[in-house]
């Protein structure tokens, strides 16, 4: 039987604990500060240590140092008052393997210590100097985003430290700030690297499918489901899903997935009985949900569970120091091989301009200059976008060519014009719109259905 120690200031948080992992068959070793931590450390093995970061005398953070250094390899989990990411950051940089925000489950506590037992050391993971369990196969942090702010800095400083907990991750910030790219970089540098990385769009499916989807469905469970199929969540077991544009979820779907996060298992559509899963949970949202919270538009008690790390990306015209490095980054991904570089003026326009679409936009401005330029040096022309800095007139070409249009017609148009501008390079065209290849095969079809492919560009 596992021995696991609780170390707890609180009398009710040590009962509470005490009770849960003694149901759970473990024996329990609670004791109210550090000091008497180190005295059963010493008296008996234990498998592993949750304690709380705040308490009076020896502070959780001085205990884990204690621990680390004399009893080196000992899992700790460290438990930290809603809100604290701070806490639990440094808790994560010191060695802790895992943090628990409060409030939370009894689910959290046993399956925490038991992902601990069953995988003491996260396979392949080495620490680095700074503590963060790393894999020594997987690029240092930051490579795969390009950043220079300062407030990026932190953020990743943040995501780093948290990368190798289970903790849920809740990434804020506008359209096109790169919530996805950061949610990829957790999973590359956390021990979960070699498994599965499953991203689900919340807004890109209706609820009857966005439901089979997230928790798969068994063989005759509704109308054509002819086999049986897993559900996002199992196919991303002992890896990561990122819930996308978690936001657009309806509500039934949201009391669903509080229920996966409060119990690790599914219900597949049709199924009888739940399946277990082990899965990292990390969402990403443009809205400010905490307003929906407030208007009742998402569920108060979900928004706790997916707030445990939360972190926001910072719009472009916010972080003016990166736009020269990602115009070099994006100059090279889409040059094909050949020098291309952004002349003064240029680039001068790039730091006035206010990037409503954020680096998505800068991305294929970037991507649709190079495409089109034939020379080696980029101008001011090339990058055909609008000269007023601060975004505040509106295109008069714009107002003229789209006033009583339907959006449908617009986006036609759209689509047209960029294939021929791309000289009916579809792939080309996908990437300058922001769709897929399948996307836009699909609008074609539309149109050559209802007649319109006379509009196409010879």
């Amino acid at each position: 039987m596992e021995r696991i120690l609780v170390v707890d200031d609180e009398l009710g948080m040590r009962l509470g604990l005490s009770e849960v992992l003694e149901r759970a068959g473990f024996a329990v070793t609670a004791v109210e500060d550090g000091a008497t931590a180190l005295d059963a450390l010493a008296a008996q093995p234990h498998a592993v240590v949750i304690s709380d970061m705040r308490m009076p005398g020896m502070s959780g953070g001085e205990l884990l140092a204690a621990v680390q250094s004399r009893y080196p390899g000992l899992p700790m989990i460290m438990m930290t008052a809603y809100g604290t990411v701070e806490d639990a950051v440094t808790a994560m940089k010191r060695g802790a393997r895992e943090f628990l925000a409060k409030p939370f489950s009894p689910q959290d506590v046993l399956h925490l210590v038991r992902g601990i037992l069953d995988d003491p050391e996260p396979r392949g993971s080495t620490r680095r100097e700074d503590g963060i369990a790393m894999s020594p196969a997987m690029p240092p942090p930051g490579g795969r985003i390009v950043t220079n702010s300062p407030v990026m800095a932190r953020v990743l400083q943040v995501a780093e430290a948290v990368a190798a907990s289970r903790s849920a991750v809740l990434i804020a910030g506008e359209s096109g700030t790169g919530k996805e790219l950061l949610a990829r970089h957790i999973h590359t540098v956390g021990p979960r690297s070699h498994h599965a990385f499953v991203a689900v769009n919340c807004a890109a499916l209706p609820r009857e499918l966005l439901e089979s989807e997230l928790f798969g469905h068994e063989r005759g469970a509704f109308t054509g489901a002819v086999v049986r199929k897993l559900g996002k969540f199992e196919l991303a077991n002992r890896g990561t899903i990122l819930l996308d544009e978690i936001s657009e979820m309806e509500p039934l779907l949201q009391a669903k997935l509080l229920r996966v996060l409060q119990e690790y298992e599914v219900d597949r559509v049709g199924g009888s009985r739940p399946v277990s899963i082990d899965v990292r949970v990390i969402a990403t949202t443009n809205r400010d949900l905490r307003e929906m919270v407030a208007s009742g538009a998402f569920r108060r008690d979900l928004y706790y569970r997916l707030h445990v790390v939360p972190l926001t990306l910072p719009p472009l015209r916010e972080r003016i120091e990166d736009i020269d490095a990602l115009t070099d980054h994006f100059c090279a991904r889409f040059s094909a091989g050949r020098a291309v570089n952004v002349d003064a003026t240029a680039r001068a326009l790039l730091h006035r301009h206010r990037w409503p679409g954020n680096v998505r936009e800068l991305e294929h401005t970037i991507e649709r200059a190079v495409l089109l330029s034939s020379g080696s040096m980029l101008g001011a022309a090339d990058l055909q976008i609008d000269e007023d800095p601060l975004g505040t007139e509106p295109a008069k070409e714009t107002s003229i060519s789209l006033a009583g249009r339907t959006v449908h017609e617009v986006e036609r148009q759209l689509i047209f014009e960029t294939l021929q501008r791309t000289n009916n390079n579809r792939s080309h065209a996908a990437r300058m719109l922001g769709i897929s290849v399948r996307t836009l095969r699909n609008k074609l079809a539309e149109y050559r259905s209802s007649g319109l492919m006379e509009q196409r560009p010879s």
